[in-house]
């Protein structure tokens, strides 16, 4: 595009040419309107892809965490698990599960439109939008497989898999995100549940509850593992064995985390206007957003470094990582809403919470390897009652600003509604994970598809499902040549030794 005065100076010479003096001058206006709006488009697109390929990224610090939390023998089982969260997630919320959730024009329940992203991309959502949920979804997914790793049998993670990412999941984030759901604070009629909405920014119950309650059900269904507890009914640990693939994870989903809760906002260039001028917008908030995440995990991982140190007399790096993510967790519901000191209190608490959750575990005798129900369902719950206790009213009315005046934290002066409104979340997400994933683990036990048999368990999935283990280890004092073996099961020989000591191993 060029606009001179060359260009303007002859139709502006008689008042004849006014009119085409004016076109011409509205056409180079719409001309630039046009190309900043399509700029506008590319930048927030852009952003949010970038948002989705970290959140995606998220799959394989889910992957770490897990291998190392298992033991060396069911490693194979549980990456594939992984793997398969992604997969069978991303076909079917591309066939069922995207509709559910965002298929508007719908009801408050659930959406009715862009099956198999017919009809799509929409001006309000395009393929950024879709990739960003799907990896939402299956973040989900992976949650629960952790709940019930070591001893569930491959199809009855497909079939779990599908149905949480393809309908459970979608159904609960069609209540809370999309415009026509029930409990959305931006809903677009502007009814909100107690005037306010449940603000879950970016999924403290959508994403972590319903995964760790899915995962709760399929544990609890399933039973501990063998050996984990004894025949008192005392906690026996079954450690995992890499702490450096647990390191390696939460760092990977730490890194992840700034494009699970900043990303939310899905667009970045926006003003809140106002008299702070320029430098002020939703820019800022994305910042803002990711010191509050980075301040509540680090709080957290403090807090259970010295509360666990206190309780068990030791510096365990596995116990920190997990309270790392139990404040990630905790504070991705009000992430947006609340500032910075206050997210170092939800990161404090939900240190407790984790550890309190782990002791009534213990006492109730539940298995979880990876803490996935305490961790995700446990924080999660506190994370949205936190929300409802330290919404700060400015930052609530920047980020759901379709309704001026409307009520914010408790202890900030906004009354008890919006914590009203974040119970009525926990109670119905509870509710309704518990009715869909709890008949369906109890059906896949009663057809003996969901736990593999004792001798299985014992030996490891790695060898009796998938062909062996994951390590091969070099032997450089092997005197039969080879340069590696597979690790096999470690079991005592039948002779002693030649002085009757100790009988040898065979490895």
């Amino acid at each position: 595009m060029a606009c001179s005065a060359s260009d303007l100076a002859p139709l502006l010479s008689t008042t004849v040419n006014s009119t085409g003096a004016a076109t011409y001058l509205c056409s180079q206006f719409t001309t630039i309107s046009n190309q900043l709006s399509d700029t506008s488009y590319a930048v927030n697109n852009t952003y949010l892809l970038f948002s989705a390929y970290l959140v995606f990224a998220m799959q394989l610090g889910f992957a770490m965490l897990c291998a190392g939390s298992v033991r060396a023998k069911n490693t194979m089982n549980i990456m594939l698990t992984n793997v398969l969260d992604a997969a069978a997630g991303g076909l079917s919320y591309y066939l069922f599960g995207y509709a559910f959730a965002f298929g508007s024009p719908s009801n408050g329940f659930i959406g009715r439109h862009f099956f198999g992203l017919e009809d799509f991309p929409t001006p309000l959502a395009d393929y950024s939008f879709f990739l960003y949920q799907w990896a939402f979804a299956i973040a989900a997914a992976g949650i629960t497989s952790g709940s019930i790793a070591e001893r569930t049998q491959f199809v009855a993670y497909l079939i779990y898999s599908t149905f949480l990412t393809g309908f459970v999941y979608p159904v609960v984030s069609h209540w809370l995100w999309s415009g026509d759901g029930w409990a959305n604070p931006a809903k677009s009629d502007n009814n909100l549940l107690f005037g306010s909405g449940a603000i879950d920014f970016a999924g403290s119950g959508v994403v972590h509850m319903v995964g760790g309650i899915a995962g709760l059900w399929g544990a609890f269904i399933e039973g501990p593992r063998i050996g984990r507890f004894d025949r008192n009914g005392q906690s026996v640990a079954l450690r995992g064995h890499s702490a450096s693939l647990v390191v390696l994870g939460s760092f990977l989903l730490w890194f992840g985390w700034y494009g699970f809760n900043p990303g939310s906002f899905l667009i970045i260039l926006k003003s809140y206007g106002g008299d702070a001028g320029g430098y002020y917008g939703q820019w800022s908030a994305v910042g803002r957003t990711a010191v509050t995440t980075t301040l509540a995990g680090s709080t957290a991982a403090l807090t259970t470094l010295f509360g666990k140190r206190l309780l068990s007399g030791h510096w365990n790096v596995v116990d920190v990582c997990n309270g790392l993510l139990g404040g990630f967790a905790a504070i991705t519901a009000g992430c947006s809403v609340v500032e910075p000191w206050a997210a170092i209190i939800c990161g404090f608490v939900a240190a407790w919470v984790l550890i309190g959750c782990n002791k009534l575990a213990d006492k109730l005798q539940y298995d979880d390897p990876l803490e996935a129900a305490q961790l995700h369902g446990g924080c999660g719950m506190w994370g949205l009652l936190f929300t409802g206790l330290f919404a700060k009213k400015a930052y609530v009315n920047e980020v759901y600003p379709n309704k001026p005046g409307r009520p914010y934290g408790l202890f900030m002066g906004g009354g008890g509604k919006l914590l009203a409104a974040q119970i009525i979340e926990i109670l119905v997400i509870l509710g309704w994970v518990s009715a869909t994933m709890g008949p369906l683990f109890y059906g896949l036990h009663k057809l003996k598809l969901l736990r593999i048999s004792a001798e299985d368990e014992m030996a490891g999935m790695d060898l009796t499902r998938h062909g062996g283990f994951a390590y091969a280890y070099d032997a450089e004092d092997d005197a039969s040549g080879k340069s590696s073996f597979m690790m096999k099961k470690v079991q005592p020989s039948k002779n002693t030794t030649p002085n009757g000591d100790s009988p040898a191993i065979n490895v």
